[in-house]
């Protein structure tokens, strides 16, 4: 379950069209050293490494930047600005062209890519833009409006929902395991609970606009988890697999009294757990180990 919610989300058609022409760039301009704060010495330890995770890109206006404190302020579309940690290790653009984070500005436009850097939000990179920015999100459906076409989700960066419109043509797709993702998809599978990623961008009245939803998990679904057990709480119930074909980890509840095989459990066991997805969390229905 956190797993998608603290997820980020999935690397965006701007972010990716300009990562492309920056790697471009380097190619004709030789190796580059790697990066290193601009006021650093060789006598200083190397930078630690970007936090790990998958990344969310959020498309928005940049409203502040306090240099001092590292951090901006991002006006995400149907959301209050939130507040976004930086430091040298993030790279900054305008249009494509990387520039010196000396040279990090307010932007009417502005795409982030985003990790969560334990309870705070961090840019792994900036791209300020010319154009209005896409970008994607994950989280869960609190509601959908059929009539207005309104989509209400939730998720763990922001303290309020994000409301976007939801267009008549906008594609909806079922992805993941094979039982689940054969299913007929549409616009009923946004149902309250139901797990999402979307794809927006801005209109001229700078509202956010779904331009594809990939619904990943709807309440009530059943899924098959084969991977190692890296977390076994008895206490609480709760468990975590990690598959070792991705390293994606998966947080599933059980009951050990209806459940016995769950007290024969240890960590590291290569377990094969079916769960039911109940809008909330995944809760185990049989477990197997292998």
């Amino acid at each position: 379950m956190d797993r998608f919610l603290a997820l980020v989300i999935l690397g965006g058609v701007a972010i990716a069209q300009m990562s492309v022409a920056d790697a471009k760039s380097g190619q004709s301009a030789g190796p580059q050293p790697a990066l290193r704060s601009e006021s650093s010495s060789g006598d200083l330890p190397a930078s630690p490494p970007a936090p790990h995770g998958k990344s969310t890109i959020l498309g928005g206006e940049i409203r502040s930047v306090d240099p001092v404190r590292d951090e901006l302020s991002l006006k995400v579309f149907g959301q209050r600005p939130v507040k976004i940690l930086f430091d040298e290790r993030t790279q900054v653009y305008r249009d494509g062209k990387k520039i010196s984070l000396r040279d990090l500005g307010s932007a009417d436009h502005a795409s982030v890519q985003t990790v969560l850097d334990g309870t705070n939000v961090y840019a792994l990179s900036i791209h300020m833009l010319s154009r209005s920015p896409e970008g994607e999100y994950q989280g869960r459906v609190l509601n959908y409006n059929p009539d207005t076409r309104e989509l209400t989700v939730s998720s763990v960066l922001f303290r309020e929902p994000i409301k976007l419109l939801v267009p008549v043509n906008t594609p909806v797709a079922r992805v993941g395991q094979a039982a689940f993702s054969s299913a007929h998809p549409g616009s009923s599978d946004l149902v309250r609970g139901a797990l999402i990623s979307v794809k927006f961008e801005s209109d001229r009245k700078s509202r956010g606009v779904a331009s594809q939803i990939t619904v990943l998990a709807t309440p009530g679904s059943v899924f098959v988890f084969n991977g190692n057990l890296s977390v076994l709480d008895m206490h609480s119930g709760i468990l975590t697999l990690v598959d070792p074909r991705d390293e994606t980890s998966y947080q599933i509840s059980f009951d050990s009294a209806h459940l016995p095989v769950s007290r024969n459990l240890h960590l590291g066991d290569n377990v094969m757990v079916t769960a039911d997805f109940d809008g909330t969390r995944y809760v185990a229905s049989a477990i197997t180990v292998n």
